[in-house]
């Protein structure tokens, strides 16, 4: 039985990542995910300059996942592009790097894209489109025209792999739109999904919200938002042209998890929540949780159940 999944020209030990913003923001972070048994990793989605982020508290686990309105706090560009050019430089066989941008502007996307352009990297770049707790700045992908106007700009300057992440759309209208969009472009692959913003969870022994920013609104995720993140990736694997990937993310705790994510469609996939929960190790145990899965059906590879959702006739 092998795990190998391959994306983008390369083959993966496995689909599991952590998602972007979990587990990532430092040097030290980053290096224990590049010895974890994580087939791949991705940076903290990165400003220009660096930013410290919405005020404490700004996380909180709850019940059935968490909530969070962090504010894109991370150490600057230059400090993940150095980061990535080490890596890409001491570790050349290894597999390729995820590098996550997120800008405050279109300006400031366009801006960081041709920086990486233009530098020695030559990993895969995600833009991240869909930060949903930063006060004041709504989500681009959910303005479509906006995002229209973006990417034709960026493919302008742009050159290298490039995926987007993408926030959980509810409608079948609004994954109509956003699939006809992004399947005008040489998009490498879409994540989905974010976190499903503005949510907001009370202290029953307090009567307080548990995170101080936006008071009390922010992003859920963990078990909360799996059947919006299979959903999510369902609607775009069935829309999105066949050379643009899926990396699904969402509500993943366990092998089952994983491997629904896969039956969906999704060629990798990241996690978030559970990750920050448990630490690196959370990698070894859903790999040998989602191989027993595969045993237990009979699947030798990822390949022979990928996208085979089955639906009632």
């Amino acid at each position: 039985m092998s795990l190998e999944t391959t994306f983008l020209n390369h083959t993966f030990k496995n689909p599991l990542m952590n998602a972007s913003g979990v587990h990532c923001m430092t040097v030290a972070e980053l290096g224990e995910l590049a010895h974890s048994q994580a087939g791949a990793f991705i940076t903290k989605s990165c400003t220009l300059e660096k930013r410290a982020g919405n005020p404490e508290p700004r996380y909180y686990d709850v019940p059935l996942g968490s909530i969070n309105s962090m504010g894109l706090p991370n150490l600057g560009f230059s400090y993940y592009l150095d980061y990535a050019l080490s890596y890409e430089k001491l570790h050349a066989e290894k597999q390729p790097l995820f590098f996550s941008i997120a800008g405050m502007s279109a300006k400031e996307n366009l801006e960081m894209l041709k920086l990486i352009e233009a530098s020695d990297f030559q990993g895969i770049t995600e833009l991240n489109l869909s930060c949903p707790n930063v006060p004041g700045k709504p989500q681009l992908a959910y303005d479509f025209e906006a995002t229209a106007d973006l990417l034709a700009q960026v493919f302008q300057v742009f050159t290298k792999p490039l995926g987007i992440k993408l926030p959980p759309y509810f409608d079948f209208a609004h994954f109509d739109q956003m699939a006809t969009i992004l399947n005008q472009y040489p998009i490498a692959y879409v994540n989905s999904i974010n976190s499903i913003g503005n949510g907001l969870y009370i202290d029953p022994k307090s009567d307080t919200v548990v995170i101080k920013p936006k008071d009390g609104f922010g992003g859920l995720g963990g078990e909360y938002v799996k059947p919006t993140a299979l959903a999510n990736v369902r609607a775009f694997y069935t829309r999105l042209k066949p050379e643009i990937k899926i990396i699904g993310t969402g509500g993943i705790r366990n092998g089952q998890d994983a491997f629904e994510h896969l039956l969906c469609g999704a060629s990798m996939v990241q996690i978030g929540t559970e990750l920050h929960k448990e630490g690196v190790a959370i990698f070894e145990r859903i790999t040998q949780e989602l191989a027993m899965i595969m045993d237990e059906k009979g699947y030798q590879t990822i390949d022979e159940f990928r996208g085979k959702l089955r639906v009632m006739s």
